[in-house]
């Protein structure tokens, strides 16, 4: 494929913004070819997946690449803290990865029509309203101690986030890179829930010409940004952390590498990234309940 071969594994973690347009070009590509594809066609219904599946299908090889990577590195008996290091740059190269392909669905969601983003980004769409509808505890809490309620929607949002951590270790173990479709369709629901805030707030200021509607566009898109980033960015760092515990043992297995020291050395570096996920997915489930509701109470 061509896209795969525009970036090797250690140009990907040294130059982090290749990956940044990298996941950029990949979801723009995937909405083009949905678009030619699915437009106008009795099987628009199926085009929201397309998208997702066009868009990982390009990112596999080269996510998977980087985890062999990765588990090089483990071969190298390096100390715990420098291997997790050395994971680091992997992790980084991958949440520049993610942040590309949700700014290029988001690009996508509010540039085309109405219409189309209703037919393309539907199960999206239908995602965020389960998910709303599920949450209309927030607007019960405080903002000073700790309510029930709060309690309540903290132990179902970090439970539901783990049980989407043990998939995406499922799929990297199994697929290799097979996590970088759970992870894709999540930044398709995030684009989704982005592009339908600055598409709203953009409605309301339609009026304004000249320097007043690009500074109204410019604060509402980094509003809408930042609004799912506080406790959006640890929430996907834990899931592409776990995916690369599940990867890394998936290779190990795939070149026969258990039963030996080394192996145990493996799984003793996938048991402490499984661990940092775990204590990410805490966080995030901290900010999403008492510190993003501060700053977006709506």
């Amino acid at each position: 494929m061509v896209l795969e071969s525009l970036l090797s594994p250690a140009n990907a973690e040294k130059k982090r913004y290749l990956m940044l347009g990298f996941g950029f070009l990949a979801s723009l590509v995937a909405g083009l070819v949905t678009y030619a594809i699915f437009l106008g066609t009795n099987l628009e219904i199926y085009a929201s997946m397309a998208i997702v599946f066009f868009t990982a299908l390009a990112c596999v090889p080269l996510m998977y690449n980087i985890i062999k990577y990765e588990e090089e590195k483990d071969l190298q008996d390096l100390k715990e803290n420098l291997l997790l290091k050395e994971h680091g740059k992997a992790l980084a190269a991958f949440m520049f990865l993610f942040v590309g392909i949700t700014i290029g669905m988001t690009l996508l969601f509010i540039t085309l029509p109405w219409e189309t983003v209703n037919n393309f980004f539907a199960s999206q769409i239908d995602t965020l309203n389960i998910i709303r509808g599920g949450s209309s505890t927030t607007g019960m809490m405080t903002y000073f101690g700790v309510t029930p309620e709060q309690v309540e929607l903290f132990g179902k949002i970090f439970f539901n986030n783990v049980m989407v951590l043990v998939v995406a270790i499922l799929f990297s173990f199994v697929y290799g890179a097979g996590a970088i479709f759970v992870l894709t369709w999540n930044a398709s629901v995030i684009a989704t829930a982005i592009g339908v805030f600055i598409r709203n707030n953009l409605a309301a200021y339609s009026d304004l010409v000249g320097l007043p509607m690009v500074a109204k566009h410019f604060h509402i898109i980094s509003v809408g940004l930042l609004k799912y980033s506080i406790h959006g960015i640890p929430e996907i760092l834990a899931y592409f952390t776990a995916a690369l515990a599940g990867g890394i043992i998936s290779v190990a297995v795939i070149r026969h590498d258990f039963g030996t020291a080394k192996f145990e050395h493996i799984i003793l570096d996938s048991a402490d990234l499984v661990l940092i996920s775990l204590g990410l997915l805490f966080v995030a489930a901290f900010l999403e309940v008492w510190i993003t509701p501060i700053f977006f109470p709506f």
